[in-house]
């Protein structure tokens, strides 16, 4: 079954980092994925730029919204995500607790599946 982990980081957090720090948690990140694909469970992995960038699109009565970034009603922004092909929530769990953004960000992990699914 597939599953999202979706990495959820402080606003600023980025910022306070010395671009050295940077690239070191981006490089313990690439291993990871490097780990994830041996296993046999990596699908998919991205990281995000910071939320400055983005744009939020609501389509209302046929009508477009777009508010542009930074989103600052959330305290937090998704700074990327990886996709795992794995035996159920409890392996998708333990392969988020060894992800290194859960030692400065938090990981969710979500079920992949049609909108329709209710559980």
């Amino acid at each position: 079954m597939r599953y999202m982990l979706l990495i959820s980081e402080p606003h600023g957090q980025r910022a306070a980092r010395t671009e050295a720090e940077g690239r070191a948690a981006y490089a313990a990140m690439l291993a990871f994925a490097e780990r994830l694909q041996t296993r046999g469970v990596f699908v998919a992995c991205e990281s995000l730029l910071d939320d400055d960038r983005g744009v939020r699109v609501q389509v209302r009565e046929g009508r477009p919204r777009l508010l542009d970034g930074p989103f600052t009603e959330s305290k937090e922004m998704i700074g990327g995500f990886f996709l795992v092909d794995c035996a159920g929530a409890a392996e998708a769990v333990a392969i988020a607790q060894e992800c290194p953004a859960a030692g400065w960000s938090t990981v969710e992990v979500r079920p992949v599946g049609p909108c329709f699914v209710r559980t």
